[in-house]
């Protein structure tokens, strides 16, 4: 019929904008008030919070009081230790350098690190192209490989030992630290499994990317998987880097008989033997000990969070 002459609007079309204005304006300027939940309901997400809490709370405990311990033992005096006492009076800052004076702790400290930092770089570079053959790659007999490879995580260190330390003592390396380095480059079975399963949940699609514009697969993993890893890459280094930090057999073994190549593991157990019966220095020893672990993790905790929330394709 076209639209009615003059200024006449109809009545149902005036009341129908004026209802959508409305709407729009009050959805626009939330005015929607949300809907209170019952009394019920909000008492128990309340106990339910406290109870998840209280829990965290108490199991947090657990584990922090033998570090408190072992930080007030240190600060107190000879008398004073593995007494009733729990507050050192007064604090006894002098343990720490005394600790210093009766054993060579830089020394024992930089063969450490030597095995440490050495050992994981060597299981880091040799563990990420074999996780990479295993997971990203087609070739015969794979399967078969990874089995074998897995079936070495249920050999001990102790079954091999013996025809390990025989190998190093025609090798000429006992009493020094080429045993211990030298051997995590070639792999470690719990590391290629580790990276093995985390470069499985990486999309093949982004691969097959990298293969059409012409990259081989060295490219392909160095360019797309490794930064794509990083978590998982730093979670082995981790591991790794403690195992060798804390490991007490194996520099006892190669390298017991040459004390100046002990390592902290050595020196802190000789230490102990010394002064069994001065607790506050053994908890200072153990203390420098823990010390630089404690520092690390405290470093490497946006990685581990990295490693929870990351995906194969951002975005």
């Amino acid at each position: 019929m076209g639209a009615l002459p003059g200024r006449w609007v109809p009545v149902a079309t005036t009341a129908a904008g004026a209802g959508v204005s409305k709407t729009r304006s009050a959805s626009q300027a939330g005015t929607v008030t949300p809907r209170k939940l019952p009394p019920e309901v909000r008492r128990r997400r309340f106990l339910q919070s406290a109870g998840d809490h209280a829990l965290l709370i108490t199991v947090a405990a657990i584990f922090t009081l033998p570090i408190v311990f072992v930080i007030l033992t240190a600060l107190m005096t000879d008398g004073q230790a593995l007494t009733p006492k729990i507050w050192p009076h007064p604090f006894v800052w002098s343990n720490f350098p005394h600790v210093f004076s009766q054993i060579p702790l830089f020394r024992y400290t930089w063969n450490t690190l030597q095995y440490a930092v050495l050992s994981t770089v060597g299981t880091v570079v040799s563990c990420i192209p074999v996780a990479y053959a295993l997971s990203r790659m087609r070739w015969r007999g794979r399967q078969v490989a990874f089995i074998v490879v897995l079936a070495t995580i249920m050999l001990p260190f102790q079954v091999t030992v013996v025809p390990l330390y025989i190998i190093f003592v025609r090798l000429h390396w006992i009493d020094t630290l080429k045993p211990l380095i030298i051997p995590a480059f070639f792999g470690d079975a719990f590391s290629i499994f580790l990276l093995r399963q985390f470069f499985l949940t990486i999309p093949e699609e982004l691969s097959d990317a990298a293969r059409v514009d012409g990259a081989n697969e060295f490219q392909i993993m160095l360019r797309v998987i490794v930064p794509l890893a990083k978590p998982a890459i730093a979670a082995v280094a981790l591991f790794n880097f403690l195992y060798a930090w804390n490991d007490f057999f194996a520099p006892l073994l190669y390298v017991g008989g040459n004390d100046k190549l002990w390592t902290l593991a050595i020196g802190l157990s000789e230490f102990r033997a010394l002064h069994h019966v001065q607790w506050n220095l053994t908890m200072a020893a153990s203390l420098l000990f823990m010390l630089p672990v404690i520092v690390l993790f405290f470093l490497a905790q946006r990685v581990f969070i990295e490693g929870v929330t990351l995906t194969g394709v951002k975005g």
